[in-house]
């Protein structure tokens, strides 16, 4: 390597090739990414806890590997973030929140077993709103995270502490969880690659496994390391009964996408969509037709009514009521976007269940037919290139200068922890007057990861992102 500047930004793929050459060691990779960790952690806030000495010592243990031709595994010296949310024995496992500051993982979860396991490094733990239940990150414990690209605006969330560290270039792979929205917005709002995989294709932590909005899940800088990273931690595991078997493997060699028909939505049907959002996904499209696509402009009979009140339903049932306890033992502890969430599980009774699980029915539907008749959709990842840094879900939202309603209604990722099996993967689009980037969702058929990896690894050869010469972030 001749630039050591640019080893942050390096991508995996990349890193390993060079690892394997020779030519570059993971200690002097590590080296770098915590010293632009150091350099920008003041700013952006993306780490609740790092590991930077044990983080050195395991990059030496990998440089000797390789000098002696047995890496450990396809992830052997890389820097890899993981998010706070996932446990990890002897390490702490806070969820965010100022309650549980003192709680110690006595497990490790499986899917980041599976990278320790490979060689991956876990040099830092991201920071996530209080129990991952905010599209922003912030919290009583750790304090705002914000956006490398203007700190003004959030990283998203609930993943926006990997999002932030990939884009300030603090980590080259990081770990993330999505169950509205959660790795696909940070991915939007940093300019960075997020995979939401079907449900049950990589193992979570029970109980949570059996809810089906749940998906852990890779972030990268590009497609070839999300699919990297995709490739070690999905699979079935035995603690897991939703675990999908046989193990998808993306194949490094992705197909064409001439010949593809992709459907393009620009607003689902019902989502009010920022301009700037608007016109980049227009251009996203274009660039999948330059790649010989067929790309046709579609419409869903969606409405954000049926879409909240299925959402409402399920994250009442499960996600509010897995906080309740907490809320009602330490109120005044909590944030009060984890406070509105608990509360709003209270009006959501047993009987709602099979009313939700019908809209979701009545959801899908269309989608299906959809996916039947294209290879995939393509729209807006989030009605908004970003939040501010300190937005709270009670806070009112603007799009185009006008108040739309509540905070549901820019998450355009909602239809697609509905629609679970639908593997989707968000991409760089272009960047918004703000300076924070856009995000383009691709969404394939149920179980069809493959193809969703192609069609972005085709958007990406067109609009390269993290490259030199490329946009990069002000920090």
């Amino acid at each position: 390597m001749t630039d050591t500047s640019e080893l942050p930004y390096l991508s995996a793929t990349e890193a390993l090739e060079l690892f394997r050459s020779k030519e570059l060691s993971p200690v002097e990779l590590v080296t770098a990414v915590i010293a632009r960790a150091e350099a920008v952690e003041p700013a952006i806030n993306a780490f609740a806890e790092s590991f930077f000495d044990e983080a050195l010592d395991a990059a030496k243990a990998a440089e000797a590997r390789y000098v002696a031709g047995d890496p450990l595994g396809p992830l052997d010296g890389l820097p890899v973030a993981v998010k706070e949310e996932a446990p990890i024995a002897g390490q702490r496992n806070t969820l965010g929140s100022v309650p549980l500051r003192d709680v110690v993982a006595e497990e490790t979860a499986v899917f980041v077993q599976r990278i320790i396991d490979a060689g991956g490094i876990v040099h830092a733990r991201t920071t996530t709103p209080e129990f991952c239940s905010a599209p922003v990150t912030w919290s009583k414990l750790w304090g705002v995270t914000r956006n490398p690209w203007n700190g003004q605006y959030s990283p998203g969330g609930s993943s926006g502490g990997s999002g932030a560290a990939l884009a300030a270039g603090s980590a080259t792979l990081a770990t993330g969880s999505d169950i509205g929205g959660s790795i696909r917005i940070p991915s939007s709002f940093c300019g960075v690659v997020g995979f939401k995989p079907p449900y049950g294709r990589v193992p979570e932590v029970p109980p949570f496994n059996l809810d089906h909005y749940c998906h852990e899940g890779p972030m990268a800088r590009t497609v070839a390391d999300c699919a990297l990273l995709e490739n070690v931690i999905a699979g079935p595991h035995h603690s897991d009964i939703a675990s999908v078997r046989p193990k998808l493997e993306i194949p490094a060699a992705l197909g064409s996408v001439a010949g593809m028909r992709i459907a393009l939505s620009p607003d689902l049907g019902c989502y009010d969509v920022d301009a700037d959002v608007a016109a980049n996904t227009a251009a996203a499209a274009d660039r999948l037709r330059d790649a010989g696509a067929t790309v046709d402009q579609i419409s869903l009979p969606w409405d954000l009514a049926t879409i909240g009140r299925a959402v409402n339903i399920h994250f009442g049932m499960i996600f509010g009521a897995s906080i309740k306890e907490i809320d009602d033992q330490f109120p005044a502890e909590l944030t009060p976007y984890a406070r509105r969430l608990a509360a709003d599980a209270g009006a959501v009774s047993k009987d709602d269940f099979l009313a939700g699980l019908t809209l979701e029915a009545a959801i899908y539907a269309p989608l299906g037919q959809v996916l039947d008749e294209y290879d995939a959709l393509v729209c807006p990842t989030f009605a908004l290139p970003a939040l501010p840094a300190e937005y709270d879900t009670g806070d009112p939202i603007e799009v185009n200068g006008r108040l739309v309603g509540q905070w549901l209604d820019v998450m355009m990722t909602l239809p697609f922890n509905i629609a679970s099996r639908c593997p989707v993967l968000s991409v760089p689009s272009g960047l918004s007057r703000a300076g924070v980037p856009t995000g383009l969702s691709i969404v394939g058929k149920t179980y069809d990861d493959v193809t969703v990896f192609s069609v972005a690894a085709a958007h990406e050869e067109r609009l390269p992102w993290f490259t030199t010469p490329g946009p990069r972030p002000a920090l």
